[in-house]
């Protein structure tokens, strides 16, 4: 393994960005280049801690010491000289820096899952063309990465996702008093305001039906969703012999970054022996009460722009639903009313900006 790996850190002050530093503590990776939103003190504990070499801040970046440069974005973050780039800049706000990651032909340990979403054929002709590779952070990603490695395509039945089922997989039966504080209090993860919402009405896991769509080329058809409350199996990979891959763990993201930065060789880390779950459950999702999920595979059999139209909605309606504008059950309805209208005119990057910027006028008039 690499011993002075050069890591760039977008999204540094969110969940991901936070624990992929407390990766590059215990492996005493390099840190060279942060960018941040709008938490400028703790990106400035950051910048005292590992002293990269650029830093790029949404708000401005706070005052940097001798020798670290500020970047007039996080695009020219992504671009600098590094082994891997860590995207964890959430919304479709991070599909320019993990284009210029690679454009610049980096290993990309995507978190971003908005990215592979909205542009994802763009982002893989890209990427064949300049050398660039993506290794999944998600965890449900991770597992399906880590199953198929040496798996011929052909041997491949199905993926399944894992969902936990957020906080109202049991209740309350009527969804559309639910509070932003409800939403957010997730059972199992501890992630972003906008991911957790995504997470509470499913919409989360259709997304990362998409994104597995875009990332490993199984046909929507052939890619299932699971509820496993326990989140303690992240993904399965059934081949045509009927035989099951399964990769299982803490419900700590660490290691699915750890693997994404360090792949394919593997290191200790102090979750190594945590303990084994008592029981294991798995259940159908219910479609009608997150309707969300299935909107998602609505997108994805319509192509084209669809996606990007899905996801520039929902960011819309969520964050209506955290500003007390919208219901909970209002999230699914503005994006269906969206997705309806989608443009017809081909994927572009040209295209796919013009049709995010009018989903996010009509998802506003939608509320």
């Amino acid at each position: 393994m690499k011993h002075d790996l050069r890591v760039v850190v977008l999204g540094s002050t969110g969940s991901i960005g936070t624990q992929t530093l407390d990766v590059v503590r215990w492996r005493g990776w390099r840190v060279v280049g942060l960018a941040a939103g709008r938490n400028r003190a703790l990106l400035a504990e950051q910048v005292r801690a590992f002293r990269p070499e650029v830093v790029y801040a949404a708000g401005g970046a706070p005052e940097l010491p001798p020798g670290v440069r500020a970047a007039a974005s996080a695009a020219e973050v992504a671009a600098w000289d590094a082994d891997v780039v860590v995207a964890a800049i959430p919304g479709l706000a991070g599909l320019e820096p993990v284009r210029a990651a690679v454009r610049a032909g980096r290993r990309v340990a995507l978190a971003n899952k908005e990215s592979m979403v909205a542009a994802g054929p763009l982002l893989q002709e890209e990427a064949h063309k300049h050398g660039a590779v993506f290794v999944p952070v998600d965890s449900e990603h991770s597992a399906l990465f880590q199953a198929l490695l040496g798996e011929p395509p052909e041997a491949v039945a199905e993926l399944i996702l894992t969902a936990s089922g957020g906080p109202f997989r049991e209740g309350p039966e009527d969804l559309s008093r639910v509070t932003p504080e409800q939403a957010l209090d997730h059972p199992r993860w501890s992630m972003g305001p906008k991911v957790t919402v995504d997470s509470a009405t499913l919409m989360n896991k259709g997304l990362e039906v998409l994104e597995a769509h875009a990332l490993f080329g199984v046909d929507l058809d052939r890619i299932k969703v699971v509820v496993h409350p326990q989140s303690y199996v992240h993904s399965m990979v059934r081949f045509v012999d009927g035989q099951i891959k399964a990769l299982l763990g803490p419900t700590d993201m660490r290691l699915a970054i750890q693997y994404a930065l360090s792949h394919p060789e593997r290191a200790p880390t102090p979750l190594a022996n945590a303990p084994l779950p008592e029981r294991l459950d798995f259940a159908p999702p219910d479609l009608e009460r997150f309707p969300a999920l299935g909107l998602a595979y609505r997108a994805g059999a319509m192509g084209g722009l669809a996606p990007a139209v899905l996801n520039a909605a929902n960011e819309v309606a969520v964050e209506a639903f955290l500003a007390g504008r919208l219901g909970f059950t209002g999230i699914a309805r503005v994006v269906e009313s969206v997705l309806g209208k989608t443009p017809p005119d081909p994927l572009t990057w040209e295209n796919l900006y013009a049709a995010d910027a009018w989903a996010r006028v009509e998802a506003e008039e939608q509320l």
